[in-house]
């Protein structure tokens, strides 16, 4: 598919384009990709296009650009074409005589003054835009290292648009809510219910997917909290990032469609199957969530909301990051987010700086990540179990992290430490994660070797937890954690003290005769913390 340019102008390039000779499937859109040349790696565009024909704005004067085209089928994306360079026009300075000139200055000046004027009265009956609410904003998009500033992201911001309708459109297509059928409810959110139904594409069987529907009655800002997400989605293509389908704006029900995954959220799956998977399937998924992320970081995007809830997964159990914009926490339940000016914060996923300061960038998701694998070694275990919010920020901060799931590899669990490094440059990047896993599993004789607990990871007071120095039975123990009905496993495998069980390991408590695996992990999860709070206590009657 050779790409041919039509008409070039100082700001603007059309270009045109033939079919594809065999395309695999109806072809649903093309795909422009564009950037200056020499310049590829810092930052690209991409728009696109129903039909072979387009026209690119916005470009800069005698400026040398390369273009690339491919189509987008029901089957998914083809190669993109080979490179057009096209030089844009140069900049014409009109001659003016003085006269000329002044009255021009004195034009512009009377105009300035006027648009100051009207600012200066928007801001004082009809409040700020986003822009002016959050100037932290522009510091919230990092890539390798640096800040990435607004003219290099490539991303649709819907809300610097008027209408978000606007931004929606240009970058997604429209479905027909006549294509869409809705079978049943999967989930619900604070929006809205998600859906499974099937889309008929024209020429094409139906296609399973997932339609989140935004709710009736739902406010102004809610609607446009909704565009924004599609829009952003929109603009990613990566196999471990949700696909966009298309947008229903156009009937009274508003509508993402995305592509369905049967296995639903990662946590859920993963509760719902503890135990059942090796830790070299583990490292597979969490190798598809990193490699997501890194997509995601190379493009500047910050996702702020990195969860293994927000993780889909699908039959052949890839993972695929999802859950662009729009809270996942209903209101009903205050202990799933601590609010701030700004918001609610996902308080167990969040990086200290963004807790405190509202920082977040690639670093901040890099601990959320590092928290989403402990999930995964964990079964979908909630992090810090039942300390609050406040006492998990408290903890952090004093240097609290958690300890390794049982039977994780300490490969993992110094990868889940090295996220969790107080000073964000000092935590890997996603690139960094990825080769780590890469190798991992080249090697998986490397998953052997399992965590021992850390007593740096165990320096905390305690205080989401019951002191278990103070419980004097075995019974009295298991009855803390609420898992008394074990009571006669201990003592039929001879654990008739405390002391005894603090020197139980994992092969021991595997060899209790408990079936449940998340119940072994909670037990063990319970001695490492005893040990811990043992030692503490030793160290403080120590005499100085």
């Amino acid at each position: 598919m050779a790409v041919e340019q039509q008409n070039v102008g100082q700001h603007s390039v059309t270009l045109l384009w033939p079919q594809p000779e065999q395309p695999n499937g109806i072809i649903l859109e093309y795909e422009i990709k564009y950037y200056e040349k020499d310049k590829e790696m810092q930052s690209y565009s991409t728009l696109k296009s129903k039909v072979n024909r387009t026209t690119v704005l916005g470009l800069k004067p005698a400026t040398r650009y390369i273009f690339q085209v491919r189509a987008r089928t029901s089957a998914g994306c083809g190669k993109f074409s080979q490179a057009l360079e096209v030089e844009t026009a140069k900049a014409i300075v009109p001659q003016y005589d003085t006269m000329t000139v002044v009255w021009v200055c004195l034009t512009l000046i009377s105009g300035l003054v006027a648009l100051l004027l009207l600012l200066i009265c928007k801001k004082r009956h009809c409040g700020y835009s986003k822009a002016f609410q959050d100037p932290d904003e522009e510091k919230m998009h990092y890539q390798n290292g640096q800040v990435k500033f607004p003219e290099s992201k490539f991303y649709l911001e819907s809300h610097t648009y008027e209408d978000p309708c606007q931004a929606a459109h240009e970058v997604m297509r429209e479905i027909d809510a006549s294509r869409i059928k809705i079978e049943r409810v999967i989930g619900s959110g604070e929006s809205g219910e998600v859906c499974y139904g099937r889309l008929k594409i024209p020429g094409k069987r139906e296609v399973p997917v997932a339609v989140k529907a935004l709710k009736p009655g739902y406010t102004e800002k809610q609607r446009r909290d909704f565009l924004s997400e599609a829009s952003i989605m929109a603009r990613f293509d990566h196999p471990n990032v949700i696909h966009l389908e298309g947008v229903v704006t156009k009937s009274k029900l508003m509508m993402i469609v995305t592509e369905y995954m049967e296995n639903g959220s990662l946590d859920s799956f993963l509760r719902k199957h503890d135990g059942q998977f090796t830790v070299l399937q583990l490292v597979v998924m969490l190798r598809g969530i990193s490699a997501g992320m890194r997509y995601l970081s190379d493009l500047g995007y910050v996702h702020r909301d990195l969860a293994a809830r927000n993780i889909l997964i699908n039959g052949n159990l890839v993972c695929k990051v999802s859950d662009f914009g729009l809270s996942r926490i209903l209101d009903d339940n205050p202990d799933a987010a601590y609010t701030t000016t700004g918001g609610k914060i996902p308080v167990r996923w969040t990086a200290p700086e963004a807790i405190t300061f509202r920082k977040f960038s690639s670093a901040s998701d890099v601990w959320s990540y590092g928290i989403v694998t402990w999930e995964v070694l964990a079964y979908g275990e909630r992090p810090y179990w039942n300390m609050t919010n406040q006492d998990v920020i408290q903890s952090v901060e004093e240097g609290y992290r958690l300890p390794a799931p049982m039977g994780c590899p300490m490969a993992l669990h110094q990868l889940m430490l090295s996220c969790w490094q107080k000073e964000p440059d000092d935590r890997p990047r996603f690139s960094q994660i990825l080769s780590v896993l890469d190798k991992l599993i080249r090697n998986p004789q490397n998953l052997k070797c399992t965590a021992t607990v850390n007593r740096f990871t165990q320096t905390l007071s305690e205080r989401g937890h019951i002191d278990f120095t103070r419980c004097g039975s075995v019974g009295e123990w298991l009855d803390s954690i609420r898992l008394g009905r074990y009571q006669e496993n201990f003592a039929l495998a001879g654990y008739s003290s405390l002391g005894m069980v603090m020197h139980m390991n994992i092969e021991d408590v595997q060899n209790l005769g408990i079936n449940l695996t998340g119940h072994q992990r909670k037990i063990l999860t319970s001695i490492q913390i005893m040990r811990s709070q043992l030692l503490n206590t030793m160290d403080c009657r120590r005499p100085l």
